[in-house]
């Protein structure tokens, strides 16, 4: 047995005084007082004749140093050592993604972490030291190494969930850091295990005890959400929403489909286990709102049971094409959708009051500054290794890209093209084999869709893939596009682009609060980080009201079945610890017995009165 503070073994000293009380005679003064059994023997004693008299066999007496003893007992905090090994340095992690959220124990999975490292802090001892870090939308240290488990105390139950995917990779980085060099250091993570992107530590034998929070699988979830113009009535609205059962049994919901706060669908549905529910939705309205998706009912993650996208009244998107005449490209433009299209052969001051400019088979003496798709157009501040290709073949494009979504390239020959290296703001779409032929990216604030042949150099335009591509290519270049569907996942930075330089902007968060946002002279793009709380964002720039909505939808956090290993690579990992604890004290146990007694005792005294 080992002892937390044995300097309150000093209180010892009392127990000859309560000794000496007894030693001592008293004269007898006739008080009503609460009296117990103990004390009756007392009353009838005859006034004192000398100051001390013998010490007597007293149950009183024995009983009250009893209690002091358990008094003394318990302050000293005794406690038998545990299984775990000596540590001068433990960096506790404490898992705060949206999952952690989930009530399958109580209260919550992050309760239960924060508990089980509170008992970590209570066995402190010596001139042992802990670190908090909360591994949440980004990592944060709570509280820096000390041994003051006061301080400890406080950091963690300042400790709060967040409803953005887990990142422990980077707070994972960070304990690397603090227990590097300290053979005796150890990290303890308490985490339900759902944590990608942890192949860096596979070879370096990171010093990690994982705790494992969680026990059931069981939980639906909207993993998924977009919203669309339709095809047949460009005025009408689709959204799209997925909705996961990631567990075993099949799983009824009543899912609601809402306009702000307008009830306009409900449907009744039943997912089996491991199965995902692909609804669409109608959409019509007459000014713009929110349009949300939730599932009716309770299971055991709230965070992934509504989703919402901020729906904007569609409005054509301005257009500008200048060329020397290719009516194929003028068609495929003609053909989309609510679009309005103008055909130049220059371009002048005049493009820029529209949403994209179409550069065909010319170099502008300045570069436009709206949304670009340049054909066959040089512009050697984009790009590196810009060389000439005679009929290169395309080996490969990225058909996972909205651009090239529903494009096949097997059939199409370029007789001449200009290849280069994509700049880092880029992707590569179309592949030869010695270079790029067609990239696309986000230059600060315009997209930029670049094509190194011309169009009647090939025969692309000829093929169905051509007016495909054009279609997409101007819904991805449409601004108005990315502010109907104004939302992103929790986690990700919020980007707007302004017309002209703000002095000072503010951000209206979900729980009511106002954030203001830094901005510096001449600064066209406001950028905020903190979205780690699902909901609605107000973001207010000078005369500019944009409004935004946070959602989780992600897989893996709606997955919340806790991992048995957190998983380096496919050969390493760690597996749940199960045998590690921490210092069992029973102080406690002192306390109670001593309070037993006492009650005994008063039960005993009465059943004598009655």
């Amino acid at each position: 047995m080992n002892f937390l503070a044995p300097l309150a073994f000093a209180f010892a000293a009392t127990i000859p005084v309560v000794i000496l009380f007894y030693l001592l005679k008293r004269r007898r003064t006739v008080r009503l007082v609460a009296s117990t059994v103990l004390w009756q023997r007392f009353l009838g004693e005859t006034e004192a004749s000398a100051p001390f008299q013998k010490l007597r066999r007293n149950w009183l007496l024995v009983l009250q140093l009893l209690l002091l003893a358990l008094a003394i007992l318990a302050l000293a905090r005794p406690y038998f050592s545990g299984t775990q090994k000596p540590s001068d340095l433990r960096v506790l992690i404490i898992d705060a993604s949206a999952s952690m959220q989930a009530t399958d124990v109580g209260p919550s999975r992050f309760a239960e972490a924060q508990a089980q490292a509170l008992k970590w802090v209570e066995a402190l001892s010596g001139r042992d030291q802990m670190v908090v870090i909360l591994a949440g939308a980004e990592a944060q240290v709570k509280q820096s190494a000390t041994s003051d488990k006061a301080s400890l105390r406080r950091a963690l139950n300042a400790c709060a969930p967040t409803d953005a995917p887990t990142r422990l990779a980077p707070a994972l980085r960070m304990g690397e850091g603090l227990v590097r060099d300290r053979p005796a250091a150890e990290i303890h993570l308490f985490s339900d295990g759902a944590a990608p992107g942890l192949e860096e530590f596979e070879n370096k034998a990171l010093p990690l005890v994982y705790h494992r929070i969680g026990v059931s699988g069981e939980n639906l979830g909207i993993v998924a959400m977009d919203l669309r113009a339709n095809p047949d009535q460009p005025r009408r609205r689709q959204v799209y929403a997925a909705i996961a059962n990631s567990g075993t049994n099949p799983h009824p919901a009543r899912v609601e489909f809402r306009l702000d706060d307008l009830l306009l669908e409900t449907r009744s549905i039943t997912i089996e286990g491991g199965e995902t529910a692909r609804l669409l939705f109608e959409l019509s309205q007459t000014k713009d709102g929110v349009a949300s998706v939730r599932i009716d009912g309770k299971d055991a993650l709230e965070a992934d049971n509504q989703a919402s996208i901020i729906s904007t009244m569609p409005r054509p998107a301005r257009v500008l094409l200048v060329t020397r005449g290719n009516r194929f490209l003028e068609k495929a433009l003609a053909a989309v959708p609510n679009l309005e299209l103008n055909v130049a052969s220059r371009l002048d001051d005049s493009a820029t009051v529209y949403d994209v400019v179409v550069l065909d088979d010319l170099v502008p003496v300045s570069w436009p500054k709206a949304n670009l798709l340049s054909i066959h157009a040089f512009n050697t501040n984009w790009a590196t290794g810009w060389r000439t290709l005679e009929q290169p073949a395309i080996t490969d494009w990225r058909a996972s890209h909205p651009l090239l979504r529903y494009v096949s390239l097997d059939n199409v020959q370029v007789r001449e093209s200009v290849a280069v290296t994509p700049p880092g703001w880029a992707v590569s779409l179309v592949d030869s084999p010695q270079a790029s032929l067609m990239f696309a990216g986000q230059a600060r604030s315009q997209k930029v869709i670049w094509i190194g042949f011309d169009l009647l150099e090939s025969n692309w335009p000829l093929r169905l893939s051509f007016p495909i591509f054009i279609a997409n290519a101007m819904e991805w270049l449409d601004p108005a596009n990315e502010q109907s569907r104004m939302f992103m996942k929790t986690g990700e930075p919020f980007r707007l682009r302004v017309p002209g330089p703000v002095t000072g902007a503010t951000m209206l968060l979900p729980d009511g609060t106002t954030r203001r946002l830094e901005t510096s002279p001449g600064q066209t793009e406001l950028v905020f980080g903190d979205t780690s709380a699902r909901g609605l964002y107000r973001c207010t720039a000078g005369t500019n009201r944009i409004s935004f909505c946070v959602n989780l939808l992600d897989p893996l956090e709606s997955r919340i079945a806790p991992r048995e290993e957190l998983r380096f690579s496919k050969r390493a990992g760690v597996v749940a610890s199960g045998t590690q604890s921490t210092h069992q004290e029973f102080w406690r146990w002192f306390a109670a017995i001593g309070f037993i007694v006492l009650l005994w005792e008063w039960w005993y005294y009465h059943r004598r009165s009655a």
